[in-house]
């Protein structure tokens, strides 16, 4: 059953306060329960799935957030006589709520046992410490998920492990691979499954037999074959195999062991698949040249996994600084410790995000600042009047920027000498004047030619005079006026 919300149309809740009394008091009625189980308070939704009155589908919808309180109800023992499939009523996630329990009784499990939906049946399978009767029907429930679930029981007899890996089902199978009691004679027939995924779950496997091992270099399934390069106790001929196999993701895979012979690296840094070769970059142990050639590879894919690295030499970053993505070399602009080198390729990025995104770098220097305080962008200059420091002789030249957006950023710039206010001040563009009026270090001349500024929205920044000087002012403008 599904609470309504309440809207418009129905009653407001009551206060908490209210709704506790109401909900606690023993001859509350059923449907004001039902109402106050919507209530936002969770105190007040607790008192109601407790409560002998609130009705069976209430009490299903609540078990989920409550399911002790929902047990503890002394109504429950009358419901179930009268329905004795109560727990049938009760949606998949309170089912599975009261399963959580350590103390949930029999009842429940038998409910869940034969409940509807095979996710309640699922976590029935999961729960520890179930009897063996109960675990039996289980593994012949009619949903792989639920025999998937007893698959992983670790307290499994030997007799049901057997009966679940010739299931018909790969994700049982696949389960009954991975448990590390698998009888010998079990683990060699998984092997040989017909489904790659359950031979890939073997090949997982720490305690993998050798002759097993053996069997699996020969799968013709890249992905168990991947599954087994990635292994650091292979022979040194199945490893020389799989990492001059056919499948690039086998190769890949190869190069993700712990120790991979020399030549090995060596063969993956000329490998035609992009794939080989940014699994080498990814390697730890990849030495500063191979990443400053892998920084120019010709593969995009190859470029990003450069880019993940955070030991980056100096020739691999101005290397990405030059790549043809705009959004690496972007990445590569907001990074941290950049040497003046690959600063001065980003200067010349033909990208304007890229420059931008330099101009506010703290470590720039006023040389590079100047530098983009003359870039053919406004929204590059502009964000130059942004930078925390680019001196007098920057902000000089974007107060007198021809580009209004450029003046209006350099207007509110705390650093600007008192010198370039009076010309701001008188700026065509409203906007401009708009933040020169905003500033707290105005000269009080400067304030009187704003508070007649044609625009209201100036007059209004600047602020009203105060006091008495202001009162004799607005007095001289009257007697101007006339």
């Amino acid at each position: 059953m599904t609470i309504p919300e309440p809207d418009s149309r129905t009653p407001a809740m009551p206060s908490p306060e209210a709704a506790l009394a109401t909900a606690g008091a023993p001859g509350t009625a059923a449907g004001t329960l039902t109402a106050l189980a919507g209530h936002p308070d969770g105190r007040v939704r607790s008192l109601v799935a407790r409560h002998p009155n609130t009705p069976a589908e209430v009490l299903g919808t609540l078990a989920a957030a409550f399911p002790r309180e929902v047990l503890e109800n002394p109504g429950l023992p009358l419901m179930r006589l009268a329905r004795p499939g109560l727990l049938g009523l009760f949606p998949a996630e309170g089912v599975t709520a009261l399963l959580a329990l350590p103390e949930a009784p029999a009842w429940v499990l038998d409910g869940a046992a034969r409940h509807e939906d095979f996710g309640v049946r699922a976590a029935l399978a999961a729960r520890p410490g179930l009897g063996a009767e109960r675990v039996q029907q289980l593994a012949a429930d009619a949903s792989w998920q639920v025999r998937e679930a007893v698959a992983r029981r670790p307290d499994l007899p030997e007799a049901w492990v057997r009966q679940l890996a010739g299931d018909d089902d790969y994700d049982v199978r696949k389960a009954v691979a991975a448990r590390p009691d698998l009888p010998a004679d079990v683990l060699r027939t998984l092997v040989t499954d017909a489904h790659g995924f359950v031979r890939a779950a073997v090949a997982r496997r720490l305690d993998l037999p050798l002759d097993c091992l053996l069997t699996l270099a020969t799968d013709d399934d890249p992905d168990v074959l991947a599954t087994l390069a990635r292994r650091v106790d292979l022979p040194r001929s199945v490893r020389g195999w799989l990492a001059a196999n056919e499948h690039p993701s086998v190769r890949a895979a190869a190069l993700q062991a712990w120790t991979v012979p020399p030549e090995v690296l060596a063969r993956a840094q000329h490998d035609a698949e992009d794939e080989v070769r940014a699994a080498l970059a990814r390697r730890p142990d990849a030495p500063p040249e191979l990443l400053v050639r892998l920084a120019s590879d010709e593969s995009e894919g190859v470029r990003r996994a450069v880019l993940e690295r955070t030991d980056l030499p100096e020739a691999a970053v101005l290397a990405l600084a030059r790549a043809p993505e705009g959004d690496i070399r972007l990445h590569v602009a907001s990074a941290e410790g950049l040497s003046g080198a690959v600063l001065d390729v980003l200067l010349e990025d033909p990208d304007t995000a890229v420059r931008t995104l330099l101009a506010v770098r703290p470590d720039l220097g006023p040389e590079r600042l100047a530098r983009l305080a003359t870039d053919p962008e406004a929204e590059v200059r502009r964000a130059v009047a942004y930078a925390e420091a680019p001196g007098d002789a920057v902000l000089a030249a974007l107060a007198a920027d021809p580009h209004a957006g450029v003046r209006r950023a350099a207007a509110r710039h705390p650093a600007l000498s008192p010198t370039l206010l009076p010309a701001l001040a008188a700026d065509p563009d409203e906007g401009v004047r708009l933040a020169v009026a905003g500033r707290s270090d105005l000269p009080q001349e400067l304030r009187e030619r704003l508070r007649a500024d044609p625009d209201p929205s100036v007059r209004a920044e600047v602020g009203e005079p105060s006091g008495e000087a202001g009162q004799a002012s607005a007095t001289a403008q009257d007697e101007r006026a006339f």
